[in-house]
């Protein structure tokens, strides 16, 4: 009964931005985490960053100061704000959920960042 959908992804030029947002929705507790993944090719999955329902957050070292991710929790929505893009940005991201009882991932989105 819990559904999370991604938009946002697409093709953008290295040095650009893109932001992706992720709207979680059904029986939620309004206390959980929420993050981004992301399917590097050729590499196994990386964790992107994480946010708490209490806003804290965590971004892995290879995109901070560039990423940024946030949330409303009211709407059970977050954000991934990506500037400064580069090439090898370039993945299938993922949303995920975690709740008490499991984690619920969303479909996933392509970003693409090329010339």
């Amino acid at each position: 009964q819990v559904q999370v959908v991604e938009s946002g992804g697409g093709l953008v030029q290295p040095g650009g931005s893109l932001r992706l947002s992720c709207v979680a929705s059904g029986d939620i507790n309004r206390l959980n985490v929420m993050g981004w993944y992301r399917q590097v090719p050729g590499k196994e999955r990386e964790l992107v960053a994480r946010i708490s329902s209490s806003g804290s957050a965590y971004h892995a070292d290879s995109v901070k100061g560039r990423f940024t991710i946030s949330r409303e929790n009211a709407k059970n929505t977050v954000y991934l704000q990506m500037n400064s893009l580069k090439p090898e940005d370039t993945a299938v991201y993922h949303c995920k959920l975690e709740l008490a009882r499991g984690d619920f991932w969303g479909q996933g989105t392509q970003v693409t960042v090329s010339s």
